[in-house]
């Protein structure tokens, strides 16, 4: 699955940079560790190579010897580590004890006099030597004499000292690495923040908390907000539109509805009620076509006011209070509970709409009672609406709320009230359940957002 989070791929972005940094300052820092070691030990045996030179002697037929030892006692301790060895013109080798009974054997000697030399050479017992060699000249009664004198290193030295290192610097690059991703990791928080701003800013413009995204964000998002105002405005030109549009439709076609249900009730006193019928049904239906669709157009019109509220308590009593009075409301007994609630996030208009078509609804259908519960629910607000009367067959449930159906044709109406209902609860980001209930009867509970 392609990866989709713009936070996950800059920290992974960035834990592959710290990492590749790191990786490359660390092989930097070993280098020089190398280089600073080879230097300090370099130093110790040009030291050494000088004590040697001031300690030969050639008063013992001419061969070179050493008069004095070395302090360090590695080079007493056979394979000790640490060996010397003298070689003149002839090749005759004077060596450290430590070599015990193993030579050297040296390579041709490059460069000038007295300038050294440093090279790696197989040692004794298989190791391996860092080897600093000076050629000095010495000069005596019989004529000058030109030694090689070398001093030599175990490797291993050299190389246990860089790992040393890097057993050392290891868990400190580690640490840095951990805190270079971290400080990452609040440095594209920080950066992805304004997106975070744009998200919650059209999250309000959808709930209609606000209309337009504010001006309020970095010069690099501003190009993104500015064309999604203009997208929204380019929206509410074109719903407004549409509103027009479809109020001049209706204007147009009131008066022709309203002749051709004239005529067919003329047509019904002549005696011709077949046509006259016919007539009428097709008027109801291009009625409930024109309700519809300014339903629909005046739904799409109020989801763009900013910040609508709507007292649901007092709405919803001064509905129950008109119905009652109707013939349908005075046969029922009511069980009316409303608290006083947080404004809910709808425009009054169409919450008294789809408050009375559910009421009105229940009236009709119901036998003796209805019970009318308002409460909060966590951040909405839950309207449940229940009637003692037959119900919905099981089988036509799903169909409620669908334009233009009735199911049952002897009840007055269009068939048009849980369809403008259902589509205002969802413009409002609201939801409509349409339900049986177990004891006998009909529920609709309807959520709403609460303001705040």
């Amino acid at each position: 699955m392609r990866n989709r989070s713009l936070r996950l791929r800059l920290l992974l972005a960035a834990a592959i940079s710290v990492g590749f940094a790191l990786v490359l300052a660390g092989l930097g820092l070993v280098a020089l560790f190398d280089r600073h070691v080879e230097r300090r030990v370099n130093a110790e045996l040009h030291t050494f190579v000088n004590q040697i030179a001031a300690g030969i002697d050639f008063s013992g037929g001419g061969v070179p010897q050493l008069n004095r030892p070395l302090a360090d006692p590695r080079f007493e301790r056979p394979y000790g580590g640490l060996y010397w060895q003298i070689v003149d013109e002839q090749g005759n080798a004077q060596r450290s004890r430590s070599l015990w009974d193993f030579v050297l054997q040296l390579p041709a000697p490059e460069g000038e006099i007295g300038h050294p030399q440093r090279y790696e050479i197989d040692g004794p017992q298989g190791k391996v030597l860092h080897v600093y060699e000076r050629r000095i000249v010495f000069p005596v009664t019989s004529g000058d004499r030109t030694l090689r004198i070398v001093v030599a290193v175990d490797q291993r030295e050299l190389n246990n000292a860089r790992d040393e290192f890097v057993e050392d610097i290891a868990p400190a690059l580690s640490v840095l690495a951990l805190i270079l991703v971290a400080a990452a990791w609040v440095q594209v928080n920080v950066g992805l923040k304004p997106l975070e701003a744009v998200r919650q800013g059209v999250a309000a413009i959808r709930t209609r908390r606000a209309r337009r995204l504010s001006d309020d964000f970095p010069d690099e998002i501003m190009p993104l907000v500015a064309e999604v105002n203009e997208l929204l405005d380019v929206q509410d030109q074109t719903v407004e539109r549409a509103r027009m549009r479809a109020a001049d439709l209706a204007h147009g076609l009131k008066t022709p509805l309203t002749i051709l249900a004239h005529d067919a009730e003329k047509l019904r006193r002549k005696g011709e009620a077949e046509m006259a019928g016919e007539i009428e049904g097709l008027v109801k239906a291009m009625q409930r076509h024109v309700d519809h669709e300014l339903a629909r157009v005046r739904v799409a019109a109020n989801s763009r006011r900013q910040a609508a509220s709507a007292d649901l308590g007092k709405t919803l009593r001064g509905i129950v209070a008109a119905i009652k009075r109707s013939p349908d409301g005075e046969k029922c007994g009511w069980d009316v509970v409303a608290d006083d609630l947080p404004a809910v996030a709808i425009d009054a208009n169409d919450l008294a709409e789809l408050l009375g078509n559910l009421v009105d609804n229940a009236a009709k259908w119901a036998n003796a009672e209805i019970r009318i519960h308002a409460l909060a629910d966590g951040a909405m607000a839950l309207v449940r609406i229940e009637d003692d009367g037959p119900g919905v067959p099981p089988q036509a449930l799903a169909e409620l709320g669908k334009r233009g159906v009735r199911l049952d044709e002897r009840v007055a109406g269009t068939g048009l009230g849980l369809a403008i209902v259902r589509e205002l609860i969802e413009a409002y980001g609201g939801s409509l359940t349409l339900a049986n209930r177990a004891e006998g009867g009909f529920r609709a509970e309807i959520r709403l957002r609460l303001v705040g």
